[in-house]
């Protein structure tokens, strides 16, 4: 595990024209849910690194993270990474299958690479 971060800033992705898509899957979920997952995103905005069962390394994404959140309507995962003091959420789904969806995975690689290129 790399060294402990005494805080790190949360950066929501945005693209190109203002749009914040984890924000605005989150706005969808009940008020219970959402508590659930702004105290999961601070638990890490203080603690980072963390592991399991709370975040884990997504193999064969150069770095990329997940946060595990156990809501209401089943397992929700934010992917994000780390780069200096900043915890950068790239995109949140809820999950239905025992393994993490290819599809998500590429939509937060494209915003991760988006942000590179930036």
């Amino acid at each position: 595990m790399s060294k402990r971060i005494e805080e790190l800033k949360v950066y929501f992705y945005a693209t190109e024209l203002g749009n914040e898509p984890v924000k605005k899957w989150m706005k969808d979920l009940s008020l219970k849910d959402k508590r659930i997952i702004a105290e999961d995103i601070k638990t890490v905005q203080y603690g980072y690194p963390i592991g399991m069962p709370l975040t884990r390394v997504l193999q064969g994404t150069d770095g990329l993270e997940e946060i595990r959140c156990k809501i209401t309507d089943g397992i929700a995962r934010i992917i994000f990474y780390v780069e200096d003091d900043t915890l950068i959420l790239l995109h949140a789904f809820i999950k239905k299958t025992q393994k993490t969806p290819q599809k998500e995975l590429d939509i937060a690689i494209k915003r991760y690479k988006d942000l590179c290129k930036r």
